[in-house]
């Protein structure tokens, strides 16, 4: 579980990051982002009915994306917002695919350290 302060948990900073923010699409997953005023990062995680009807593949695919935002946590540049937002096609990856699509994304934006 990523903790507390690395969290986007108020609607009103999911809805400035949907509006105002950057975004880049792979064919499961994509990213938005803008710059926050803070010195670390924070990440919102959105698994919609889209992906799967059931509840226990959508917090099986929201655990996995949690668990490698907490790995490479001090990897990715802080000062961001970022929304991670899932497709359908994505329950049908294992972790290390996950892992392999969300870190390209961050690469291709140059949001992750070298």
């Amino acid at each position: 579980m990523l903790p507390k302060q690395y969290r986007l948990t108020k609607n009103k900073d999911f809805a400035r990051v949907a509006k105002q923010g950057k975004i880049i699409f792979s064919y499961v997953l994509g990213l938005k982002y803008i710059k926050n005023n803070l010195n670390y990062s924070r990440f919102g995680i959105i698994v919609s009915l889209k992906v799967s009807k059931k509840a226990v593949i959508r917090n099986k695919i929201k655990r996995r994306i949690r668990a490698i935002l907490k790995e490479n946590l001090f990897n990715i540049i802080q000062g961001y917002d970022f929304m991670i937002l899932t497709k359908s096609g994505i329950e049908d990856l294992d972790y290390s695919q996950i892992k392999n699509k969300l870190l390209k994304l961050f690469q291709k934006q140059n949001l992750i350290k070298p």
